[in-house]
C-alpha cells in the first residue's frame, strides 16, 4: 500500500548487496509469483537493503481486496432486510405443485421460448465434416477444435450438476422449475452431441478417452470446470450470487468458444459441427438470459461490486484460456481481439444484471453481430419448423398478463415461429382475392 511506501527508510547511498539485487532483478523476464516474492522480501529484510518496487505491499493488497470482498458481500441492494428464506421465488409454498394460474407471465413465456426451440442429435448432418476434417483442416486446427469440444462436453455436465442439486431443491416458482427441468434435458441434448462430435473426428481411442476425461487431463479445461464446481459446492455463497457465477459460465466460458467455431463457419469449414453450435450458442443465450431475467425478480441482490468482481473474475479465466492456454492463433484468429470479444460480452451481460458496463469495449468480430450471444439472431436458417414449433408461443399466451414493474432485464432472445402454419389456408387464399379486386377495382377507376 501506498502508506508503507512512505513510512519504509531507504539507504541514502546503494550498497553492493543493493546493487546485486538489483541486478538479479534486470534478469528476471517474468513478474515474480507469490512464492517468489514472499522469498524476495526475506532475501531483502536486511535493514540495508529496500524491498522491490514490485513487492511492496503486494500481498497487503491483495487481503485488503479480500476483506473488502468479505464486507461487500454483507451488503444487498434492494430489500435488505428480506432473508433469503422469504424470497418469493424461493419461499417453499404448496402452489408450486400446481402450474396454473399463472403468477410469474415472463419466466413463463422464457419456458415457452425453450420448449418452442426443441431439436435432438440424431438432427445433426456430419456427412461433410470428416472430409473437411481429414483434407482441409491442419494439425493445429483440428487440435484447437477437439480441445474446444472436450471442454463443452464436460461444462455442460457441470451446469447440470448445479441444476439438480442446487437451483431446482431451492427455486420453489413452479414457472421457472418448468424451465429448469426443460434446460436439464437441453443439456443432455447438447452433451450428447459434442460427445457424438468428438466420437466422429477423432478414430483414436486413446485420444478420445483423454478429451472425455478432459477435466482431470487437460489443465486449462480443469481450471475453468474447479471454478464453477467452486460456486455448486459453496455453502457461503447466496443464491443470487450463484445465479450471477452460472450466468457467467454459459455467457462467458463459452463464448469465445462459441466465436471460434463461428469463425470455422466464416472460411466454410464443417458444416455440421458449425450448424450444431448456432443451435447450442441459441440455446445458451437463452439460458443465460434466463438467470438474468430470474435476478430482476429477486427482492434482495448483491452488491454491484460483488456482481462485477464474479464477471471479471470469469472474464480472466476465459482470455487466459484462448489466449495463452488453448491459443486462438491456432486457428488464424487474432487474440487481442478475442480478449476484447470476451469484454465485450461481459459487459452486456453486466448491463444485463443491472450493472454498468466495466470495460466498454465494442464487437470486434463483425461475423458475431449475425450470431450474438443475446439471441437478437433467427437461427433456424434451416428447415424453420422443425427447430421453432409452431403455434407454441402463441397458444401459450394466458390471461395473467400482468408484468413486473421492478425488472430490471427483459430477455433478449426472439425465437421466430412460423406463423403461416398457424393460418387456415382458406382464410389465406380469400385475404388474396380481396387484395385483388380491390387493386382491379382501383386501376378501373
Amino acid at each position: 500500500m501506498v502508506s508503507s511506501l512512505t513510512v519504509r527508510s531507504v539507504s541514502p547511498t546503494p550498497t553492493p548487496s543493493k546493487k546485486a539485487a538489483a541486478a538479479l532483478a534486470a534478469f528476471s523476464l517474468d513478474s515474480p509469483t507469490k512464492v517468489s516474492k514472499k522469498l524476495f522480501v526475506k532475501l531483502t529484510d536486511d535493514e540495508r537493503l529496500p524491498e522491490s518496487p514490485d513487492t511492496i505491499g503486494d500481498d497487503d493488497e491483495e487481503v485488503d481486496e479480500e476483506a473488502q470482498l468479505r464486507e461487500l458481500r454483507k451488503k444487498f441492494v434492494g430489500e435488505v432486510d428480506l432473508p433469503e428464506s422469504e424470497e418469493p421465488l424461493l419461499k417453499e409454498s404448496k402452489r408450486r405443485f400446481v402450474l396454473f394460474p399463472i403468477q410469474y407471465n415472463e419466466i413463463w413465456q422464457m419456458y415457452k421460448k425453450a420448449e418452442a426451440s426443441f431439436w435432438t442429435a440424431e438432427e445433426m448432418d456430419l456427412s461433410k465434416d470428416l472430409h473437411d476434417w481429414n483434407n482441409r483442416m491442419n494439425d493445429n486446427e483440428r487440435h484447437f477444435i477437439s480441445h474446444v469440444l472436450a471442454f463443452f462436453a464436460a461444462s455442460d455436465g457441470i451446469v447440470n450438476e448445479n441444476l439438480l442439486e442446487r437451483f431446482s431443491n431451492e427455486v420453489q416458482a413452479a414457472e421457472a422449475r418448468c424451465f429448469y427441468g426443460f434446460q436439464i434435458m437441453m443439456e443432455n441434448i447438447h452433451s450428447e452431441t459434442y460427445s457424438l462430435l468428438i466420437d466422429a473426428y477423432i478414430k483414436d481411442p486413446a485420444q478420445r478417452e483423454y478429451l472425455f476425461d478432459a477435466i482431470e487431463t487437460i489443465p486449462c479445461i480443469k481450471r475453468k470446470a474447479e471454478w464453477a464446481l467452486r460456486w455448486i459446492s459453496d455453502q457461503e455463497s447466496t443464491f443470487a450470487e450463484r445465479l450471477v457465477a452460472f450466468a457467467a459460465v454459459e455467457g462467458i466460458f463459452f463464448s469465445g468458444s462459441f466465436a471460434s467455431i463461428f469463425w470455422m463457419k466464416k472460411r466454410g469449414l464443417m458444416p455440421g459441427l458449425t450448424f450444431s453450435n448456432e443451435l447450442i450458442s441459441r440455446d445458451e443465450g437463452m439460458h443465460t438470459d434466463f438467470a438474468c431475467l430470474l435476478f430482476s425478480h429477486l427482492k434482495r441482490r448483491p452488491h454491484p461490486e460483488v456482481v462485477k468482481h464474479i464477471i471479471v473474475e470469469a472474464v480472466k479465466i476465459e482470455q487466459e484460456f484462448l489466449t495463452d492456454a488453448l491459443p486462438v492463433k491456432l486457428i488464424g484468429m487474432n487474440a487481442d481481439l478475442m480478449c476484447q470479444y470476451i469484454e465485450f460480452v461481459a459487459d452486456r451481460l453486466l448491463v444485463s444484471l443491472g450493472n454498468e458496463k466495466h470495460f466498454n469495449k465494442t464487437n470486434p468480430f463483425d461475423f458475431m453481430d449475425m450470431i450474438s450471444l443475446q439471441g437478437k439472431t433467427n437461427f433456424f436458417e434451416k428447415r424453420v419448423s422443425d427447430y421453432s414449433k409452431a403455434g407454441i408461443n402463441h397458444s401459450s399466451t394466458t390471461d395473467n398478463t400482468a408484468q413486473s414493474s421492478k425488472t430490471l432485464y427483459v430477455p433478449s432472445f426472439h425465437s421466430v415461429p412460423n406463423h403461416f402454419t398457424n393460418v387456415p389456408f382458406v382464410v389465406l387464399l380469400t385475404k388474396t382475392f380481396r387484395c385483388f379486386f380491390l387493386l382491379v377495382s382501383v386501376f378501373l377507376c
